[in-house]
């Protein structure tokens, strides 16, 4: 997946939005207030980091190489992919998804209405 690709599946998730708040990069995925994925390139590569759960991000960067933790971010609680090929599409999509999950659960109950969740 690419950067295009990646901004387009995030953008699936009921009131995701992009936005700029540290600059031209990384492009900043959000659900109301709260970000869930930052998105940019590094190293010649497109990558992404995500929200994920403790237990769950040490497994995925035990079973892939490109999972590393999150760069710049919470290490506990935070991923970022280097997209590299290595990790298939499906298991990417199943990140954003969790990422996604986790940050709007914590969302206010007003936000939540507001986005109909």
């Amino acid at each position: 997946m690419n950067k295009k690709e990646l901004a387009a599946h995030c953008l699936t998730q009921t009131g995701a939005r992009e936005d700029y708040p540290f600059g031209p990069d990384p492009l900043v995925m959000k659900v109301a207030s709260k970000m869930f994925a930052l998105i940019s390139d590094e190293g010649g590569f497109d990558n992404i980091a995500l929200k994920c759960e403790p237990e769950t991000a040490y497994l995925l960067r035990q079973q892939y190489a490109a999972v590393k933790p999150g760069y710049h971010l919470n290490k506990q609680h935070w991923n970022t992919v280097v997209m590299d090929g290595t990790v298939p599409d499906e298991e990417i999509r199943a990140m954003i998804d969790h990422s996604y999950a986790l940050v709007a659960r914590k969302l206010t109950r007003a936000e939540k209405q507001s986005l109909g969740l």
